[in-house]
Formats: structure tokens, C-alpha cells, sequence
């Protein structure tokens, strides 16, 4: 089908990416071809034009609502469908959770996972919760988001889903910038708040060295609330830190506990519901020892420790891990610079003491078939998997299920509203 061509679509469902589905009709009255519209919610009748033809689906975007859903609203944000940073403003909450929930159904049912009919939902304040985000600055000197299906910079003077302060504080170092931009080639800006918004972390990233930093120290006393703020250069394993001002660290109070988080280490984005969401993680465990596996800086581990004699908890990211230390300082708690493979490889060398529960919070890749071999030959009573990928939750749910463990019970809980991405609680057992 040509590009810019319009069809006209009675959407069907909603799928993983924050896109609705529909088919092409056919005159034989046989499923056509899979439309992937953007924008749009199951139910509607929509008219739109084709972006893309591949083999087996076209991708296209909306043009105009013929029959909208009575679960459709206006969206709060005057950037969303141009940013790429939010899909779902355009449905009620109940809505979004509703689609979350049957996306993650369906997920596992293709996979062949067999899990209890019921999935629980852990949900929150859906507006103002995000306490991290990475802008771009355009070249006129502009604070931007990248653009939904593309790389195009979006300058923005609002996000209603982040913490008031990181855009505050983003407005400043944007004029600041603005004075002198030849001098100060900075192309991006990470900020991380805490729970209250009294401590700030930001990361400015320069594409190429920069003589001086001098003014690093100028700028930080401009920035409100207690800033730490580093020049990063280069990127991935080339990542340097020529310059900082301020401290390395914050301190985020979750759970009950003071968390010290350092630059650049990965913590919950969901300051509303970080709470709960690690009560639901660690409720009604106990025992001798728990293992918590991609333990970051021990958001899991710490808590653990209160109801377990031990706790192991791995971390390879060079970020966390003299946080993840001081965060179990004074615990029974150890903690280990060790990817979660080499870990486990070595527990199964050395036959070394089997835990009565292991915590799983991998990265989006999961965790893949080796370490899903490892965990059923370990055969821990317990298993708690929490995953911000439902395709890669369900290949590695496929894994444990199909050999020793069965799903006792499923939570999504909704860490990213107003977006398609979805956070999964599976609490396991061995069979």
C-alpha cells in the first residue's frame, strides 16, 4: 500500500509499545493485513494514513476519530502525541491499567506460562511521580524530549509526570547555558530528585571535551534545592567524569530506610508508589538467607535484612556499588561486585549454602537461559521476579515454570502511568 495512503480502522486491542491494533478488511471477509495505529484506543473507528508497509503489518498514523471511546479523555500534557515520552494520556487511568493488565495476559498466554486467572494491580498518583529524566537541549539552547517515533528534538516547557522540581531546575541550566553556548557544548541533562524533592542529582553530557569546568561551580549555585551535579564526557564504558560540584550522592528515604543514592546508579523512577512497591516485594518473606540479585543500592536487600539472618545481595554496576555497601552497613547483609551469572556459577561450583528465597529485579533484557538453568538446578523454595519487560518476563517465567516452579501469584504494578511500560511482581514457588 502506498505511503499516505487512508484507510479506515476499527481498532481491536492495544499492544505491547503503546500503539492499537486493527486489520485491514478484505473482501473475502478474511483477517487482512495488521494496522498498528498509534494514539488511538479499542473500540474506536478511526481514519488514518499508512507511514509504513512491511511484509506482514503496516504502520500508520492517526488522521481523524470517526467514533471515539467513552474511555477517551483530553490529554493533560500540551506535548503529548508530538513527544515520545508518553502514550496513554489519552485514556482514563482505570483504562490505561485495564490495557496494562490484558497486554500482560496475553503476553504470558502466547508464551504457554500458566499463572493464577487474577493479576493484581498495585497503582498510585498518576501525575508528578517521575523522580528521573534525560533531556536533550536543541541547538538553539532549548530543553527537549526526543520525538515519538524518531529522534527529533521536542522542546518542551512541561512534563506533568515528573517531579515540579527536575524541570525547574532544567529551566535554570538552560539559561545558564544560553549566556555562552560555544563555550559550554553540552548536548544532554539527566536530574534525579528524591522522595521530597529537597536533594537533586544532574548529570550535564558534553559530546566532546570541554578546556575548562570552571563554571560547573558558578552554575550549581544557581540550581535550587542541595544539588550534585557532574560534567559527564564520552559514553557507555568510555563514560568520564572530568568535573563535579556539590555532593556525589543523595540520600532517598524509601521503605522506612535512608537509601544513599550515587550518580548514575539505577533507582525506582515512581516516587508515589516506591513504598508499597517494596512491601509487595518483601511482605510475608523470612528465613535464613535471601539472595537479592541486580540489588542496585539494596532497595530490596535492606529491608530483607529485617526478616532474614543473612542477605546476599549482587550488584555489577560500578555506580551502585559503594552505595549498595554503605546501605547495608551495620546488617547481616553482604555485598557482592559480581554479575548475577558469574555469582550463581560460582554458588554451583562451590555447592555453597542454598537461600530460602531469591529476589530477581534484572534490567529489561531479563535474565536469560543460563541464569534461568542456574536458579532451577539452586532450587530455592522461593522466587520473587520483579520485571519491567513483559516479553522478556514471560521467556524467562516459561523457563522456571516448565522444570521446578509454579506462579503463586502476579501484581502489575503501574511504576510508569500515562506510558506503556509496565512493572511485574511474580511471586513463585517451587513445585
Amino acid at each position: 500500500m502506498k505511503a499516505n495512503a487512508a484507510i479506515q480502522l476499527q481498532m481491536e486491542k492495544s499492544v505491547y509499545g503503546g500503539d492499537s491494533l486493527a486489520r485491514l478488511p478484505n473482501p473475502d471477509g478474511k483477517p487482512g493485513k495488521t494496522v498498528f495505529v498509534p494514539l488511538t484506543l479499542p473500540g474506536e473507528t478511526v481514519t488514518a494514513r499508512v507511514t509504513e508497509d512491511k511484509r506482514s503489518f503496516l504502520k500508520a498514523e492517526l488522521d481523524r476519530i470517526l467514533a471515539p471511546s467513552p474511555n477517551r479523555v483530553a490529554p493533560r500534557c500540551a506535548h503529548f502525541g508530538a513527544c515520545g515520552g508518553c502514550q496513554y494520556q489519552h485514556a482514563d487511568y482505570p483504562t490505561q491499567l485495564a490495557l496494562k493488565r490484558e497486554i500482560l495476559r496475553e503476553t504470558l498466554s502466547r508464551a504457554g506460562v500458566v499463572f493464577p486467572p487474577e493479576i493484581a494491580t498495585l497503582r498510585g498518583e498518576p501525575w508528578a511521580y517521575r523522580n528521573r529524566i534525560r533531556l536533550a537541549l536543541t541547538p538553539a539552547g532549548e530543553i527537549a524530549y526526543r520525538g515519538r517515533r524518531s529522534h527529533d528534538l521536542i522542546p518542551v516547557h512541561e512534563c506533568p509526570i515528573a517531579a515540579p522540581i527536575l524541570l525547574t531546575a532544567a529551566r535554570r541550566i538552560q539559561a545558564f547555558l544560553a549566556e555562552n553556548p560555544a563555550q559550554f557544548p553540552i548536548s544532554e541533562l539527566e536530574l534525579f530528585t528524591n522522595q521530597d524533592e529537597s536533594q537533586l542529582q544532574i548529570a550535564l553530557f558534553a559530546q566532546k571535551p570541554i578546556e575548562t569546568s570552571s563554571w560547573l561551580t558558578e552554575l550549581h549555585a544557581e540550581l535550587p534545592a542541595k544539588t550534585g551535579l557532574r560534567l559527564a564526557q564520552g559514553g557507555g564504558l568510555a563514560l568520564r567524569t572530568p568535573a563535579h560540584a556539590g555532593d556525589p550522592s543523595l540520600l532517598y528515604r524509601a521503605a522506612g530506610f535512608d537509601y544513599r543514592v550515587d550518580h548514575g546508579a539505577f533507582f525506582q523512577v515512581n516516587r508515589w508508589l516506591i513504598d508499597e512497591f517494596v512491601q509487595l516485594v518483601t511482605q510475608g518473606e523470612s528465613g535464613n538467607l535471601a539472595w537479592d540479585l541486580y540489588a542496585g543500592a539494596g532497595l530490596f536487600s535492606r529491608p530483607l535484612t529485617a526478616k532474614f539472618k543473612q542477605v546476599h545481595a549482587v550488584e555489577s554496576a560500578p555506580a551502585a556499588i559503594a552505595a549498595l555497601r554503605q546501605n547495608l552497613s551495620e546488617t547481616a547483609a553482604t555485598a557482592f561486585a559480581a554479575t548475577t551469572l558469574d555469582y550463581l556459577r560460582r554458588n554451583r561450583e562451590q555447592r555453597e549454602q542454598r537461600p530460602d528465597l531469591i529476589v530477581l529485579d534484572p534490567p529489561r533484557a531479563g535474565v536469560g537461559d543460563e541464569v534461568t538453568a542456574l536458579l532451577n538446578a539452586i532450587g530455592a523454595p522461593r522466587i520473587t521476579y520483579v520485571s519491567c519487560d513483559p516479553a522478556t518476563l514471560a521467556r524467562d517465567l516459561r523457563a522456571l515454570t516448565r522444570e521446578r516452579y509454579r506462579i503463586d501469584g502476579i501484581t502489575l504494578a503501574d511504576m510508569f502511568p500515562q506510558t506503556y511500560h509496565l512493572e511485574t511482581v511474580v511471586e513463585l514457588s517451587r513445585s
